[in-house]
């Protein structure tokens, strides 16, 4: 069985600047993950090659065992994305919005399980709405499901709930667990490090384009949380990510 996402050896430049350095990583179908890491880490930049947005300078990257470049049709079908950005085309409703996006992976007869999608994220009420008359926290909803509408088995989640509600970061993450636990992949790269620790059985950190720890989550609040950062009461998910990004615990 083929991993769900596999990274071998990846490299990327930007000019001057390399925003990843041979990273590898394999996730499990099946797996919660975490892609965590301080702004400019290259979280965005290893998405958008998984995505095919953007072309490795070296090193490999597959979906379901189909490579991103040489098989970019079967790789893109077995993955949904939610950008950080707010991106939305103002001409169409809510509705039309998801059946464009359904139609775009050649799926018909799709309307049940739109339905279903935007029942679960609160959007019936505003699924005859333009895009232009919602709020933000409304339009990420869409995001997300645009990113579920072809019911892809690996879903990348960055930033979802990033300038939400409380209600809707409860709700995504309700539904969100629900797919996982039907068999989707979930990767979720996120600041809010509670999120992190409640949902995600393995985490990887970055830092300036490497992975600088890899593991259970479990383990790595077992071997880098014995340093809180006030000193005081059990550690937590971000005091490991402290720890880590400070260098106190490698």
């Amino acid at each position: 069985m083929h991993p769900a996402i596999s990274v071998q050896n990846v490299s990327k430049h930007y000019g001057a600047l390399q925003a990843l350095n041979d990273v590898s990583l394999s996730i499990e179908q099946g797996e919660f993950f975490g892609l965590l890491g301080p702004n400019g880490a290259g979280k965005t930049t290893l998405i958008s090659i998984l995505a095919g947005l953007v072309n490795a300078d070296h090193g490999r990257a597959a979906i379901m065992g189909a490579n991103v470049q040489t098989h970019f049709r079967n790789a893109r079908r077995m993955l949904g994305v939610v950008p950080q950005e707010l991106v939305f085309d103002p001409f169409f409703t809510v509705r039309e919005t998801l059946q464009f996006q359904s139609g775009y992976f050649g799926i018909r007869n799709n309307d049940a399980w739109i339905e279903e999608v935007m029942t679960n994220l609160d959007l019936m009420n505003k699924a005859d709405s333009n895009m232009r008359a919602l709020s933000g926290g409304m339009k990420r909803r869409v995001l997300v499901a645009q990113a579920l509408v072809h019911r892809p088995p690996v879903i990348i989640l960055d930033e979802p709930t990033a300038g939400v509600d409380v209600e809707l970061r409860q709700s995504l993450w309700q539904f969100i667990s629900r797919l996982n636990q039907d068999g989707h992949t979930i990767v979720l790269t996120t600041h809010y490090l509670e999120e992190a620790e409640a949902l995600c059985q393995r985490i990887a950190m970055l830092k300036q384009g490497k992975i600088v720890a890899l593991d259970t989550t479990e383990n790595l609040l077992s071997q880098y949380g014995s340093i809180k950062k006030d000193g005081e009461g059990k550690a937590d998910l971000e005091d490991v990510f402290v720890n880590i990004m400070s260098g106190n615990a490698i």
